[in-house]
């Protein structure tokens, strides 16, 4: 197994490969257009997956305000390099980050990877009720055709 390296260094992330990920792959954007990931990156806090003589392999995104609350967004490694352990080293990275640190709420939605965050707190709400949302599921799809 080749050994994965975690940056924050927005300059090292494959703008195009996330792209290409989120847009055809990622059940929760599908069809994102390419400007709409690059504001979500110059946004967010991002964390790249970088193998050495591979180039990106792994992503993922923290929307904070550094000192209350976060929400991890984006997560993903590529299939092809899956299995390796890099979604666990790329979390454990993210929850150690210094500036994710002391928070009092930190949130993410999965439909599919809740064994991968558990083991780092994550769990569903307290009190869902108490918690709300506008939710657009179809946006990508309504901005391709209008």
């Amino acid at each position: 197994m080749s050994a994965m390296r975690v940056s924050t260094d927005k300059a090292e992330l494959d703008l195009q490969l996330i792209h290409r990920f989120l847009s055809t792959q990622a059940y929760w954007s599908q069809g994102i257009p390419e400007d709409t990931v690059a504001r979500a990156i110059a946004g967010s806090l991002c964390f790249g997956g970088h193998i050495e003589g591979v180039g990106q392999v792994a992503f993922a995104r923290v929307v904070s305000d550094f000192a209350t609350f976060a929400y991890l967004a984006d997560v993903f490694v590529l299939p092809e390099h899956r299995g390796r352990g890099y979604s666990k080293q790329l979390v454990a990275e993210i929850m150690a980050h210094p500036y994710l640190q002391g928070l009092r709420r930190f949130m993410l939605a999965t439909s599919d990877a809740h064994g991968l965050y558990a083991p780092y707190g994550f769990a569903a709400p307290a009190k869902p009720q108490t918690l709300m949302e506008v939710l657009h599921p179809d946006i990508y799809a309504e901005t391709k055709t209008a």
